[in-house]
């Protein structure tokens, strides 16, 4: 899987949709991975590949939280010291999220 930058390849930004497509293909790359793993944890290949999804949602969550607001309470901007943000943000399921 090729996971892009928060670019199309005509140079466009990703929306808010194409960006969540992309965590979440990341996201069921991971866990796929992940069961494989469970049975077959000498398998270099595979574990490099669950490292590379790995950096691939993280990438995808920092972009998303950069964006559009964090969608999990660990890519929330910590910068803000004397408040947590994480609550600033819609929720996913309420209008304005997700």
């Amino acid at each position: 899987m090729n996971m892009q930058k928060n670019t199309m390849q005509n140079g466009s930004r990703m929306n808010r949709r194409q960006l969540m497509n992309r965590i979440n293909q990341a996201s069921f790359a991971v866990d796929d991975v992940k069961l494989y793993l469970d049975t077959h944890p000498c398998d270099q290949e595979a574990l490099a590949y669950f490292h590379e999804m790995c950096r691939a949602r993280g990438q995808a969550l920092k972009e998303y939280a950069a964006a559009y607001g964090p969608l999990t309470a660990d890519t929330a901007d910590a910068s803000c010291a004397d408040r947590w943000n994480w609550v600033s943000e819609p929720w996913p399921w309420q209008e304005g999220g997700c």
